[in-house]
């Protein structure tokens, strides 16, 4: 039987659990798919600060709406991480519906992440299962982590839908470490990605449009 996520504990206990920090540092490259069109448009170095969604990390207080302060962007760090973690809802890599494009860019300068993919999880008592159980009480955790911690600048964790490979999801305290232009910023529907969106697809075992 799966673990079972437990809610975080008071803000004031887990701040007296040391954090488990990976840093991200300067010149590393991560991956993201975005939209540049539908309900959220954005653009390769867009935080969303709508939210929360059902994405597992929002860190925006409900109910949902667009905060002033409060952003997030999700990314990994390659681009199947990022198709598999994407389009994981549908298992179908639509490369037109709302104008998705995978990016990639450079980080400017490092950034303090707190890893839930160790020990930390653990101690802190959600186990490993922050990673793939409720989105609902992984969010509970993600404000809990933001108010206590408020050095972190995002998470490291395991991406369920590629054998548990690093996706990031980094908070807007990480936006002074985005670079001016991106290193990569392609449309999927451009014919070149064709053919890898292709075996990206079957890799994971989804269909493509």
């Amino acid at each position: 039987m799966a673990d079972r996520l437990t809610p975080p504990p008071p803000v004031a206990a887990l701040r007296a659990i040391a954090p488990e920090i990976h840093v991200l540092p300067a010149g590393a490259v991560l991956w993201r798919i975005y939209f540049r069109a539908g309900p959220h448009p954005s653009r390769w170095n867009g935080f969303r600060s709508f939210g929360p969604t059902g994405a597992r990390f929002d860190h925006q207080p409900p109910p949902a709406k667009r905060h002033r302060t409060r952003a997030i962007l999700y990314a990994s760090d390659s681009g199947p991480t990022s198709l598999a973690e994407v389009f994981q809802q549908t298992r179908v890599i639509d490369r037109f519906a709302d104008s998705p494009v995978l990016a990639a860019f450079q980080l400017t300068r490092d950034l303090q992440i707190l890893d839930l993919t160790g020990a930390w999880s653990t101690r802190a008592g959600a186990s490993m299962a922050i990673n793939s159980g409720s989105r609902a009480t992984a969010r509970a955790w993600s404000l809990a982590i933001y108010a206590a911690y408020p050095n972190v600048q995002g998470l490291r964790y395991a991406s369920s839908m590629n054998a548990n490979q690093p996706a990031f999801a980094l908070y807007e305290r990480a936006r002074s470490a985005m670079p001016r232009a991106a290193a990569l910023d392609l449309p999927l529907a451009m014919p070149a990605l064709a053919a890898p969106l292709a075996a990206a697809a079957i890799r994971f075992g989804y269909s493509m449009v």
